[in-house]
């Protein structure tokens, strides 16, 4: 559940506000004055905050200059006061977004979600294939792709060009630039074992993709497709 910290003077404001937070499934905090609001967001790290600019003791400016020092929590300032030189000072302090009183309740609930969309951290996914040329190992969905040095080369060479289509040759004298004596048709046969094991895997050998009179190129958009 996200908790939401209303620092708001007027009692009537802050209830209605937290009576629609709370009905939108958020939890809630409410801190009336400014001196309390910034050791409070310090040891209870707020996923936002709804700030009033004027408060007494601190107001709410300040208290967010001195939270932007620790903290990037998304805060909103709401303030009566509607003129540009306001919004503009509370923005360039760190506001990321700014309300007139009076507002919608249903509204600013709506601006905080939109808000914690945009803050949210990227979840990090696993990649589907990973090269590592430390360690001469490929891994495909988290499983290790058994390969030979040679096929480690191939692979790894198509790989770090995604679409580039290889000609024969060109592998050829990537992988073995001083033998001269021998046919690009080796390729075909290395081609065939890498597509084999990558399809003990459970991956499409389409993986490594066939131009038809041009070569070969890597492309990770058909790793899942089996037809």
């Amino acid at each position: 559940m996200q908790h939401i910290l209303i620092v708001e003077d007027d009692f009537d404001i802050a209830e209605q506000v937290m009576l629609f937070f709370k009905a939108s499934g958020f939890k809630t905090s409410h801190i009336a004055d400014g001196a309390d609001v910034v050791s409070w967001v310090e040891k209870n790290s707020p996923d936002a905050i709804l700030m009033d600019i004027m408060l007494p003791n601190q107001d709410g400016v300040e208290c967010m200059k001195k939270i932007r020092a620790f903290s990037m929590v998304p805060i909103i300032m709401m303030t009566a006061k509607v003129a540009e030189s306001d919004r503009l000072k509370g923005l360039e302090f760190g506001a990321d977004d700014y309300v007139c009183k009076p507002f919608s309740a249903a509204e600013l609930v709506m601006r905080v979600k939109a808000i914690l969309r945009r803050c949210a951290p990227a979840v990090e996914t696993e990649k589907l294939v990973n090269v590592d040329e430390q360690q001469l190992t490929v891994t495909l969905k988290g499983r290790i792709l058994a390969l030979t040095k040679v096929e480690f080369d191939v692979f790894a060479l198509l790989y770090n060009a995604p679409s580039r289509v290889f000609s024969r040759q060109q592998i050829l004298d990537y992988i073995q630039p001083d033998n001269f004596d021998i046919s690009d048709r080796v390729i075909d046969s290395h081609i065939k074992n890498i597509r084999k094991k990558i399809k003990l895997l459970d991956c499409s050998p389409k993986l490594v993709g066939s131009v038809y009179g041009a070569g070969y190129r890597y492309d990770e958009q058909q790793i899942n497709d089996t037809n």
